[in-house]
């Protein structure tokens, strides 16, 4: 009996990591496949703009840049609701809620006939897809936290970004064989395996005992604490500043590419490249991070961005830039992003972890408004030149690193615990 106990220990303790490896590597796979709904969202839809704009009789061009503007319309609205929703209903129902309205905003922009039905199509979906981001940040906050959150958000989204370097190519194959209406039905069919997949595999993270009512006066104090939390504000307006820079490329890449450098067909493959430098950087965060924190690479990648904006802006401003030397600002410029997006999110979350639904959707809503504003400026500012993304990229990343700035004088880095995964640690 007592060599039958030794050897069931032995194969206990074997068994046990591998199983814990293989959860890890599915719950990866799996948040990132419900987060990269939003990529597919957008990038899959961005070889179809010129060919809807005629379909759809947009008479002003910078007009259909709205269809990706508006799904972050929804986004933003979406996000400041689903977060208390989350905290009070559990995260996979919320997560049920969000996907049916994103199905519902694909059925209407897949029979759009006009312009303004389109758009109302893309707020819908934008209402919707707002879930699964909101859901995702809050299951990995309740799992994990400070750098083994930042590792875990970082494979998520290094898995995730895969998804924006495919789908335009993904949505150009579609457009070329159906159509581009069928590039909706895509939508539907994607949504409806991530639901199946997190109905079979996803355990509820909440417990009832954390569940918070919903209420008005249970979101406005929320949002007033967050709002409050000099952590949570301050890494919210970077992250919203940053972003706005990346929404002004998204809004304005069909043009650039295909007009003002002429690249036709190849437009999703440098489209593509560039993704691969966000997914790069965030592989390179999740190694990095556990060692040298998420504020020194954070910092660090902002005073790149800021540098390499610098150096590109005279360019612009003078004269226009060949493809190549745009491709190798961007590929910096989005490198810069990928490393401290995902930091940002999680050092804004981590004073947060006792209401990380409402938390999530402050950030999320709150980044989204700021960076939509400044994003659709930019695109609405193009005018066949790189002069307009190029100053967002300057301005956007110099006010950036002064609110990091301002946000770390306020810093008191927790006690070091050392321990298991998921301990809280000190991040200077």
């Amino acid at each position: 009996m007592l060599q039958l106990l030794l050897c069931m220990e032995r194969a206990t303790a074997t068994a046990l990591p591998q199983l814990y490896v293989d959860f890890m590597k599915e719950f990866i796979v799996l948040m990132a496949y419900l987060t990269a709904l939003v990529a597919l969202s957008i990038d899959a839809m961005l070889p179809a703009l010129g060919v809807m704009a005629s379909d759809l009789h947009v008479e002003r061009t910078n007009s259909i840049q709205l269809v990706v503007a508006l799904l972050f319309a929804g986004m933003m609205v979406g996000q400041i609701l689903y977060g208390p929703i989350a905290d009070a209903i559990g995260r996979k129902r919320t997560l049920y809620i969000g996907i049916a309205l994103f199905m519902l905003g694909s059925l209407i922009s897949w029979h759009a006939t006009s312009l303004p039905v389109m758009l109302l199509g893309r707020l819908i979906q934008g209402l919707g897809v707002a879930s699964p981001r909101i859901v995702t940040m809050a299951v990995v906050r309740d799992k994990f936290h400070g750098r083994d959150m930042a590792y875990v958000m970082s494979m998520v989204m290094g898995v995730f970004i895969m998804v924006p370097a495919i789908a335009p190519t993904l949505g150009f194959a579609i457009i070329h064989s159906f159509g581009w209406r069928a590039i909706f039905l895509f939508y539907l069919i994607a949504a409806a395996v991530g639901t199946l997949w997190a109905m079979i595999r996803l355990k509820e993270t909440l417990t009832p005992e954390r569940r918070r009512p919903f209420s008005l006066k249970t979101i406005w104090s929320g949002v007033k604490e967050a709002a409050t939390t000099r952590m949570t504000l301050g890494y919210t307006l970077c992250a919203g500043l940053t972003f706005g820079a990346m929404i002004g490329y998204l809004n304005s890449a069909q043009q650039i590419f295909e007009d003002l450098f002429q690249t036709g067909d190849r437009f999703a493959l440098y489209f593509g490249l560039l993704a691969l430098s966000i997914g790069a950087a965030f592989f390179s965060n999740s190694a990095l991070v556990r060692r040298l924190g998420m504020r020194r690479i954070t910092r660090a990648a902002l005073i790149l961005l800021v540098s390499n904006a610098t150096l590109f802006f005279p360019y612009a401003y003078f004269g226009t830039p060949s493809l190549l030397f745009f491709m190798l600002f961007a590929a910096v410029s989005f490198f810069c992003l990928g490393l401290s997006i995902g930091n940002m999110g999680a050092m804004a979350l981590e004073p947060m972890g006792h209401m990380a639904g409402l938390a999530s959707a402050f950030m999320g809503s709150a980044s989204t408004a700021i960076s939509l504003l400044l994003g659709t400026i930019i695109g609405q500012l193009y005018d066949g030149t790189l002069v307009a993304l190029a100053g967002g990229f300057f301005s956007l990343s110099i006010a950036a690193l002064l609110i990091m700035q301002w946000t770390e004088r306020g810093h008191r880095p927790a006690p070091i615990q050392h321990g298991q995964l998921g301990a809280l640690t000190e991040d200077r």
